[in-house]
């Protein structure tokens, strides 16, 4: 170490995760305040998560089909404007094929158009939560050296996330097709989780700069890895399984079909098999799940002497998430179950994030 005639330290840190180097924090750095703000950011992030799961479950992802980032936050307040966003509606195939068929009026409508129209309006909070924060502590000196560009990347990713999910209601907006591509779903919901790692990630950092001004961040580990690329697909088959709608195929278990391997359409290939049969997706999402817990427990018992909470929160987590999948096939997806099981999979991922750190700092020592 180095000091300046002030007595400030100077060490370069590498953080070992390939996202920038940081250094000791310094006078006027505020650390604990990011922290908590950095948090704060990722319950917003959980509670979107669950809101994006009834927007899903209730099939209202379709009902506003214009994108108006700033605009869009007012919804419509008179009967002519009503009237005109039903009639967009009911342009697309999800009403020509489905809703028009089966009657619905426009009080139906504006049921589905608050649950989208409620989702933008977090993710428009949320941006704001994150923005406006980050530039006043950076105005104010209050970030730590190196961290910086750390944030900078999930501003970026909270703005792409945005731009995933415009894409995602398109693919869904024409005559022919009744829902969105299931390929853009896994892309909105996997940015939005990855985002929410990177979140307490940071956050956890900081915390431990907090404590120590001298404190290095943690780094990825080849265990963390490999726990979340596997946790990875079983999210990805999560969320195929969600956007074909592949959970009701079946409501028994653990056989589908009254056998444990279910019948799949391989005509067209492998490759097509692997993501559009929802048979087979939600035979693999049932079954990889195991492997995922497997990991888990690896990573958990890892990190318990080192941080005996991490590990309670990856068990609890993930021992919650198997009953409320396994719940959400024999009622046959009921709404609660479902939105449930997507809550907790975005807690999953918090724990897993938090064990993973603990795994990284532990390597340090």
């Amino acid at each position: 170490m180095r000091f300046d005639a002030c007595g400030r330290t100077y060490a370069a840190m590498a953080t070992g995760t390939g996202i920038g180097a940081a250094l000791p924090a310094k006078a006027g750095t505020r650390p604990l305040a990011l922290a908590r703000w950095l948090l704060a950011v990722a319950a917003l992030v959980v509670l979107i998560v669950a809101v994006g799961g009834i927007t899903r479950l209730t099939e209202s992802g379709l009902s506003i089909t214009e994108w108006k980032p700033v605009t869009g936050a007012i919804p419509p307040l008179t009967d002519a404007q009503w009237q005109a966003e039903f009639e967009a509606y009911q342009r697309i195939g999800e009403y020509r094929q489905i809703n028009g068929p089966a009657g619905m009026t426009l009080a139906d409508y504006k049921f589905i158009y608050f649950w989208e129209w409620f989702h933008r309006l977090l993710g428009r909070l949320i941006g704001l939560a994150f923005a406006l924060p980050l530039a006043w502590f950076w105005l104010r000196g209050a970030i730590p050296a190196g961290y910086k560009p750390r944030l900078l990347a999930l501003l970026a990713l909270g703005a792409l996330q945005g731009v995933f999910g415009w894409y995602m209601v398109r693919s869904g907006l024409n005559a022919e097709v009744t829902d969105v591509s299931h390929f853009w779903l896994s892309v909105h919901l996997l940015t939005a989780l990855f985002t929410l790692a990177g979140l307490v990630w940071t956050a956890l950092d900081l915390l431990a700069l907090h404590r120590d001004p001298s404190a290095r961040p943690a780094r990825l580990t080849g265990l963390s890895t490999v726990t979340g690329l596997i946790l990875f697909v079983q999210l990805l088959l999560g969320a195929w399984v969600a956007g074909l709608n592949a959970g009701l195929v079946s409501d028994t278990w653990p056989l589908m079909q009254g056998r444990f391997v279910p019948e799949a359409n391989w005509s067209q290939g492998a490759a097509w098999a692997l993501t559009h049969d929802p048979f087979l997706l939600h035979f693999l999402h049932r079954w990889w799940a195991w492997v995922a817990v497997a990991a888990l427990v690896v990573l958990a018992r890892k990190v318990r002497r080192a941080e005996r909470r991490a590990s309670i929160a990856i068990h609890s987590a993930f021992g919650t998430q198997i009953l409320l999948g396994v719940a959400t096939v024999l009622t046959g997806v009921a709404l609660w179950l479902a939105v449930l099981h997507q809550l907790v999979g975005a807690l999953l991922v918090a724990a897993t994030a938090w064990g993973a750190h603990v795994h990284g700092r532990k390597t340090r020592t």
